[in-house]
């Protein structure tokens, strides 16, 4: 890397030169690097081209995912979402062992038992997980993706932030096919209720069941509001929401 030494400071690019300052000193770097049509053709470089290639796949499938649950992850989502989807899928891909290198795809991995460990329990808001915000113990029916909690007491059992006043509940019953790019989604009634309520049970069901093929991923939403003149407000833009993956089929 050269030095400038001279009375010119310049910062930015001129030609395949660019100038840049580093602390006190005006430095100047030459392009360089591996052509493009180098890596696409020569083969010391067929790793680069494999990895390459794996990894548009998984983040094609993390699209997938986050476009096929759009309408819930608005409501409960953190700013790493896309990066910690995908090292999941890339842990998932890596769960199929019968593509060749370079083909290995997400949808294969899911088809396996460990594959589907992955993504089961997934938060996609890491700052705020199910275990975080509820302590009751809840049932789930995978046939219809019915969620239950019995005899919820919101003010000894959900962990609600401060100047929250109310918590909802939502299931999602979400099917994404991860090699067609197909999907489906059903969702329950919003069930809410004020954190200080009398214990009562609470039931979440899906309004249909989706009909496509592919993987199913039984989702819960929970989320906190404010209650200022008897209108309700989300609490701190969703920050405090919390969206789980509570199982994968």
């Amino acid at each position: 890397m050269a030095k400038q030494r001279g009375f010119l400071k310049i910062e930015g690019k001129l030609d395949d030169i660019s100038f840049f300052k580093r602390k006190d000193e005006f430095l100047l770097r030459q392009k360089g690097g591996v052509s493009k049509h180098r890596i696409m053709n020569d083969p010391r470089f067929k790793r680069t081209r494999e990895n390459g290639t794996e990894f548009g796949m998984i983040a094609k499938a993390g699209k997938m995912l986050r476009d096929a649950n759009a309408v819930m992850i608005n409501k409960a989502h953190d700013g790493l979402l896309h990066n910690r989807l995908m090292q999941v899928m890339s842990q998932i891909k890596a769960c199929d062992v019968t593509s060749p290198r370079g083909e290995r795809q997400v949808y294969v991995g899911l088809g396996t038992a460990e594959g589907k460990e992955f993504l089961k329990g997934f938060e996609f808001n890491s700052q705020s997980s199910i275990r975080s915000v509820l302590s009751a113990p809840y049932a789930l029916v995978k046939a219809t993706g019915k969620v239950t909690i019995a005899d919820l007491l919101p003010a000894e059992q959900v962990s609600a932030p401060p100047h929250a006043t109310h918590v909802s509940f939502r299931a999602g019953f979400l099917k994404v096919n991860f090699e067609t790019g197909d999907s489906a989604i059903a969702y329950s009634p919003v069930v809410n209720l004020s954190l200080e309520a009398a214990a009562a049970p609470v039931s979440l069901t899906p309004t249909a069941v989706p009909a496509n093929t592919g993987t199913v991923l039984y989702l819960l939403l929970v989320e906190f509001y404010q209650e200022m003149n008897g209108v309700q407000y989300v609490l701190s833009n969703g920050n405090f929401n919390s969206l789980t993956v509570l199982d994968v089929a």
